[in-house]
């Protein structure tokens, strides 16, 4: 590294040529804030869809139906379901979504019994308004944190999404990322609210087995038994029923990845191109320098800095936009009733900074190796 003494030298190279530098940490950032989106719909979709080993859920659905509007289950199924072996819980559950394609902006009621919901999800967490309220009106929901942050929606508020009105009785959070963008609602009132609803039928079972290693078990166990019934069952894992239902926007999102690989090699050229010419214009300040007792080291640690800081200012500036958006907009890939959070996490934020910084050094190095390389006598004859 430089002196701090001579950082003013790498300031003043930066803005000798305003528009120049200012077009190139424009670039940069905004390679960099299609890097970080990339990453956040690769984050999200890596959260909804790898199974870990310690997961006990199946989701229990109609065989050959997708979209929550087409798969109808008996609610009695339930009895049946849990007296398998290896089923710890049943949470039967009533799905209603205001869009069944692909959608930033998609409302999902999850209709679940009152005394199950108050059992059972217990990776979900009331961070305002009261469970009691909830229980107390048939028509109230607890919303999902991101869904409550993307509709500006709190407590008291009335929303109406696919020709269901409910009120805000709380806003929960959740370590499941399907939780975070649904409103949970009282079993009955959704099945008999909307054209599509019928009393005793459920879109699906959520089961919850007592040892993780049985999951694939427990499953075949619960097709076998409907197997042969007028509506027979299709069982997976939650993170496989997920993958399934959003199979199109992670193929969409794996290709977006060349896109971010891309965008890499954009702010590469970008900063090489300017050092470059940055270099160019300054070789009689080099063949001076050099006059002056500026070794050829120092010479090439100046123009290296001056690349780092480039990068740094572009890279900084994008993946903070990335960030603020993100955060703010709270942004989700929605379909078949199953949402992908876009989340530009800390991770993500460090990993774009890292990555300016390693590919402003890169850039700067041959521009660097070459201006240290040029003689004085050669530095003055190139005026």
């Amino acid at each position: 590294m430089i002196p701090i003494r001579q950082l003013p030298i790498v300031l003043k190279y930066i803005i000798r040529h305003r528009v120049r530098s200012l077009l190139t940490v424009t670039g940069i950032g905004l390679a960099m804030f299609l890097f970080c989106a990339v990453q956040a719909m690769r984050t999200g979709v890596a959260a909804a869809t790898q199974e870990a080993a310690g997961d006990t859920t199946l989701v229990v659905y109609r065989e050959n139906r997708f979209c929550p509007f087409t798969s109808q289950l008996p609610q009695d199924y339930s009895r049946t379901i849990a007296a398998i072996p290896g089923v710890a819980s049943v949470i039967p559950m009533k799905i209603l979504v205001n869009n069944c394609r692909a959608s930033l902006d998609v409302i999902t009621y999850r209709g679940v019994p009152e005394e199950t919901f108050e059992k059972e999800l217990v990776d979900v967490t009331l961070i305002a308004g009261s469970r009691e309220e909830w229980a107390s009106r048939s028509d109230a929901a607890l919303v999902g944190e991101r869904l409550a942050q993307r509709r500006g929606l709190k407590i008291g508020d009335q929303f109406t999404a696919s020709g269901i009105t409910a009120y805000v009785a709380g806003i929960i959070s959740s370590v499941n990322p399907q939780d975070e963008n649904v409103a949970y609602v009282h079993l009955g009132f959704l099945q008999r609210t909307g054209g599509r609803s019928k009393e005793g039928i459920v879109t699906q079972f959520n089961v919850r087995v007592d040892d993780p290693d049985r999951l694939d078990a427990v499953a075949a166990a619960i097709d076998a038994e409907f197997k042969a019934a007028q509506d027979p069952t299709w069982t997976s894992s939650e993170k496989a029923f997920v993958a399934r239902a959003v199979s199109d926007i992670v193929e969409l999102v794996s290709f977006a990845g060349w896109l971010g690989i891309g965008s890499l090699f954009a702010i590469f050229g970008l900063v090489a191109n300017g050092i470059s010419l940055s270099v160019q214009d300054r070789i009689k300040d080099h063949a001076v320098m050099q006059t002056l007792g500026y070794s050829e080291g120092s010479i090439a640690r100046l123009i290296v800095t001056e690349s780092l800081a480039i990068s740094l200012l572009g890279g900084v500036l994008g993946v903070a936009a990335a960030g603020v958006i993100s955060n703010v907009g709270q942004y989700s890939f929605s379909v078949d009733g199953m949402s992908i959070a876009m989340h530009a996490d800390y991770r993500t934020i460090a990993a774009g900074v890292i990555l300016c910084a390693l590919i402003g050094i890169a850039a700067g190095l041959m521009p660097a190796f070459r201006a240290a390389r040029l003689s004085t006598a050669e530095a003055f004859r190139s005026v």
